[in-house]
């Protein structure tokens, strides 16, 4: 069994049982987000919350060892199609630079990690049009000089 069959499992599961994702990650007590990249194969899950994972979705003998296993983080080098991903893209296109700048300025030469890092998606209610509101939140990580 390999990660991709296992998130096609979870994700006729979910369907089947019309749950949410914040429904499915208040049942392992984990974030959304966490738990959403969890089932999606991009990250690995600890036994308790793989487990849970499993009970719930009546995965699969093996899926446990396969939510706990290290992922291959990896994505089509080429420019997304789907629109919401495709704009994610693009705004980083277009702000990357501009975040890049004003990270270096307040933080020094460095980056953000992707390893010691939190994010939330929000529904910001507005009546021009509800907002997207997504934050991100990673540890700075200078560069070493040596």
């Amino acid at each position: 069994m390999k990660k991709y069959d296992v998130t096609e499992a979870i994700i006729l599961a979910k369907k089947s049982r019309d749950l949410t994702w914040e429904a499915i990650a208040s049942e392992i007590g984990m974030s959304p987000v966490w738990t959403t990249s969890v089932c999606l194969g991009m990250n690995s899950a600890p036994e308790p919350q793989a487990e849970a994972l499993c009970k719930l979705f009546d995965l699969p003998t093996g899926s446990k060892e396969v939510l706990m296993e290290c992922p291959t983080k990896s994505w089509e080098p080429a420019i997304p199609q789907d629109p919401l991903i495709y704009r994610l893209y693009e705004a980083i296109g277009v702000y990357g630079p501009t975040m890049k700048e004003i990270i270096h300025e307040k933080f020094g030469d460095g980056i953000m990690s992707a390893i010691d890092f939190s994010m939330s998606i929000d529904k910001e209610e507005n009546p021009k049009g509800d907002r997207v509101v997504i934050t991100w939140n990673g540890k700075f990580l200078p560069y070493k000089q040596w």
